[in-house]
């Protein structure tokens, strides 16, 4: 890796950081799965992504932190898988963006959704 590929990771982990954590700078998408749940499960999955933290090299090769899961108990009982990944796109939404370390050419969309919905 190059000292400009390592810089362009480092930014494109701190903006995803940054929108993950406040759900500012981009749009946010949550599947009908999750919207199927109770609402009292469904606040709790936000603040979980909100919140994750526990990237590993497993679930994140490319330092990026554009994508996470974990397990929720469900208001009344039993528990399920959420996955959340964010992708990058170009300012219309017609394309992948060229560089999602530049804010002014990219949109990001983080979807939250069951992991049986992926």
């Amino acid at each position: 890796m190059t000292e400009m590929d390592s810089k362009n990771t480092e930014k494109i982990r701190q903006l995803n950081d940054d929108f993950r954590k406040s759900f500012f700078g981009g749009r946010i998408m949550i599947t009908q799965g999750i919207q199927a749940l109770d609402q009292n499960t469904q606040a709790i999955i936000v603040a979980v992504v909100k919140g994750f933290n526990s990237f590993t090299e497993d679930n994140d090769p490319h330092k990026e932190h554009d994508f996470g899961s974990f397990v929720v108990t469900k208001g009344g009982g039993g528990s399920v898988k959420i996955f959340w990944k964010i992708d990058y796109y170009d300012k219309k939404m017609e394309f992948g963006s060229e560089d999602p370390s530049d804010v002014a050419q990219t949109t990001r969309v983080l979807t939250i959704m069951l992991a049986d919905e992926y």
